[in-house]
């Protein structure tokens, strides 16, 4: 994404309060940071997670509740291409709780839709949405 630095239609909402902005994104490691920490590649989670598969999706689900990032659904395009990649990540503790679902389409779009309940503060929907052009 740096090397293509692509101009982005951004909507930013909290609460259904949208802002949008066309802007070029010069930190795409910080603007895709939740996709990043959602990987489950490592080696402490080689059997957390159990694998589906059909010839156009490749589906990864956790099997421990606790796990940060619960589900992962890869789907492809006839030749093996990404066409999507949705991640569902759940946390949170007595105090908090957060859902956030993530999608990525290559080339064309990204979208996090974050929902999160504090016990004190109420309950707050953000949602994060980046066209790529």
């Amino acid at each position: 994404m740096a090397k293509l630095a692509p101009t982005v239609s951004k909507t930013v909402s909290r609460n259904g309060a949208p802002e949008n902005k066309r802007v070029q994104i010069e930190d795409w490691k910080n603007e895709l940071a939740l996709f990043i920490s959602s990987d489950i590649n490592k080696p402490a989670w080689q059997n957390s997670y159990r694998v589906d598969s059909t010839a156009g999706s490749l589906v990864y689900t956790s099997i421990d509740p606790e796990l940060r990032t619960q589900k992962i659904t890869i789907d492809k395009h006839p030749n093996g291409n990404i066409k999507h990649i949705a991640i569902l990540n759940r946390a949170g503790n007595m105090l908090y709780k957060t859902i956030e679902q993530l999608d990525y389409y290559p080339d064309s779009l990204y979208q996090i839709d974050k929902q999160q309940q504090v016990r004190v503060i109420g309950d707050s929907q953000y949602l994060i949405k980046g066209s790529l052009y």
